[in-house]
């Protein structure tokens, strides 16, 4: 007993040491377990880290190309941070791949767990910080080796550092402000002008209400910040433009960075203004059931008599007023300037993530110390609970109703998947019955930490069923045999590319034509990858022989 005493007293006395232990214990399982398991998923991860990869071996760190041609999409600090992890960990794997975008984002949650410690309590970053590491978009994307992540976690240090300075001493105030600007630079050369917006949009705003906008203009601020800004910035995009103008101006700018915001012509990924409402709704799973619960508690106790007499000072308002303000204003300029853009994807809303976050940690927080909200949070709790247990007890059903082909691909899924829902939702419901809200808030944050942590491998392997376990078996066959890889209408499937290692010719739709796949089987030395529905329709009448043959795509070469 008394080691045991001793050993509650000794983290009694070191709270902020052991609340750190714990969260790196929760983000590992979250964020990094198991990532190097499991094959890169096509299109983007295949694509960007072949990029990473070649970069990493010609050692030319300015200019991206992709299968031998420039690529002047974006910029390249997703990409050095890629050869960063090769040169560290001595080789180039799934798990090197994927590992900087887990610190990426186990960086972004410590940064709002440590925000909000510093600004409203420890136990207020605690709540923030796992809430945004366990809304379903955020993990998900924060184990996929794709662009987003960096450019959400630098433009959260550029814009948490700027909320910063309504919060330090004055004699500290230029520092956080030049950490603001650097931090934007490095958001730019992560993914372009929107790094430079969201920040700067952010911080406009949040200096205007809080009538501090002229403060921010000082020389001393201003002058120096825009200095590292562009010392950051500048560099990289004036070699390019020197080197390859003016492919890159067109490309880049033109194209990549204003033609997608006024336009979506060029890539086709137009959406209506509501996307991104709809986006949120998976994206903070399991979040989202109690948001949608105290939206209707506020709703229903709306009242407009506290417009009367109402005044807004910024700086009357108490610390942890202060902040939810400023991740107000962050939530809804982010949300206007992505609903805006013509161009829409679900991966771009993910800077918002953190803000909301922020929010929502407030209504958590008062439901755990002073039962805020408590009926609204325990009747989502039992519905959500309720209704996971549902699934949980059909699934175990799925062989009656479910195709056989269907029910083999998700068994390996199977069992685990029911056990950690079903368990999720008896416990949340069991906790609020209980009337104990650490065990309500606990339990969503370990059915997401299962699911991640045991449960990626298993439903990225079942997507792999649907084709690319066929472009990855013909990639590794044509390297074992050292023949000339071509994609005949495959759509731009990287996963040939990156599990081949060499150059490959993809032949785009527009140029499938029967003539073109008789020149290409012409060639001894060549095997031709194709969907299945293509080879009917292109190979009637030629020689030809089958080689390997998936579900969704055939690889063949001339007799």
């Amino acid at each position: 007993m008394n080691v045991i005493t001793r050993t509650f007293d000794f983290v009694k006395k070191h709270p902020e040491w052991f609340t750190v232990l714990g969260l790196c214990i929760l983000f590992y399982f979250i964020f990094f377990h198991n990532i190097g398991n499991y094959p890169l998923m096509d299109v983007d991860e295949t694509r960007y880290v072949s990029m990473a990869r070649d970069m990493f071996h010609t050692k030319d760190f300015m200019t991206l190309v992709l299968d031998d041609d420039y690529f002047f999409e974006k910029p390249p600090l997703f990409f050095w941070g890629e050869c960063i992890s090769f040169a560290i960990f001595g080789k180039i794997n799934e798990f090197t791949a994927r590992f900087p975008v887990a610190l990426y984002g186990m960086l972004t949650c410590f940064l709002t767990y440590f925000m909000g410690k510093k600004i409203v309590s420890r136990k207020y970053g605690i709540v923030s910080s796992l809430i945004l590491a366990t809304s379903l978009e955020f993990v998900i994307l924060a184990k996929f080796a794709i662009l987003d992540i960096v450019v959400s976690t630098c433009v959260a240090f550029s814009i948490m550092l700027g909320f910063l300075t309504f919060f330090c001493k004055d004699e500290n105030k230029k520092f956080f402000i030049w950490l603001f600007y650097i931090f934007s630079g490095l958001a730019v050369m992560a993914k372009g002008i929107p790094g430079f917006v969201l920040p700067f949009g952010v911080m406009f705003f949040a200096l205007l209400i809080a009538d501090k906008l002229k403060s921010a203009l000082k020389p001393k601020y201003l002058f120096a910040g825009l200095g590292f800004f562009l010392l950051i910035v500048l560099p990289w995009h004036l070699l390019m433009l020197k080197i390859h103008n003016p492919a890159f101006y067109e490309e880049y700018i033109i194209k990549h960075h204003l033609a997608r915001f006024f336009t979506s012509n060029d890539i086709d990924r137009s959406a209506p203004w509501w996307f991104y409402f709809v986006n949120l709704i998976w994206g903070l799973v399991p979040w989202i059931f109690s948001i949608i619960a105290i939206c209707i508690a506020k709703v229903k106790n709306f009242s407009f008599g506290i417009f009367k007499n109402f005044k807004f000072k910024f700086d009357e308002l108490n610390d942890s007023n202060k902040y939810l303000v400023l991740n107000w204003i962050a939530v809804i300029f982010i949300m206007l300037f992505f609903t805006s853009s013509s161009t829409k994807l679900i991966t771009y809303i993910l800077p918002i993530f953190v803000h909301i976050a922020c929010i929502l940690a407030f209504a958590w927080l008062g439901y755990i110390e002073n039962a805020n909200y408590k009926k609204a949070i325990n009747l989502s709790v039992y519905i959500f609970g309720g209704f996971a247990l549902l699934l949980s007890f059909l699934a175990l059903f799925t062989p009656l109703y479910l195709p056989e082909w269907l029910y083999n691909d998700i068994y390996p899924s199977k069992w685990l998947t029911i056990s950690f829902v079903a368990l999720f939702g008896f416990s949340s419901i069991i906790c609020a019955v209980k009337n104990k809200p650490w065990g309500v808030f606990f339990s969503h944050v370990i059915f997401i930490l299962l699911l991640s942590a045991f449960c990626t491998k298993q439903y990225f392997l079942l997507d792999y069923k649907f084709g690319q376990n066929d472009l990855m078996e013909f990639a590794k066959y044509a390297q074992d045999t050292k023949d000339l890889l071509i994609s005949f209408g495959d759509g731009r499937r990287y996963s040939l590319l990156y599990y081949y290692g060499a150059h490959i010719k993809y032949i785009e739709d527009e140029e499938l034509t029967r003539d073109n796949l008789e020149e290409e089987l012409e060639k001894n030395d060549a095997l031709i990858s194709m969907k299945k529905k293509n080879l009917e329709k292109y190979a009637q009448g030629l020689k030809y022989k089958t080689v390997l043959e998936g579900r969704k795509y055939i690889l063949i070469r001339g007799k």
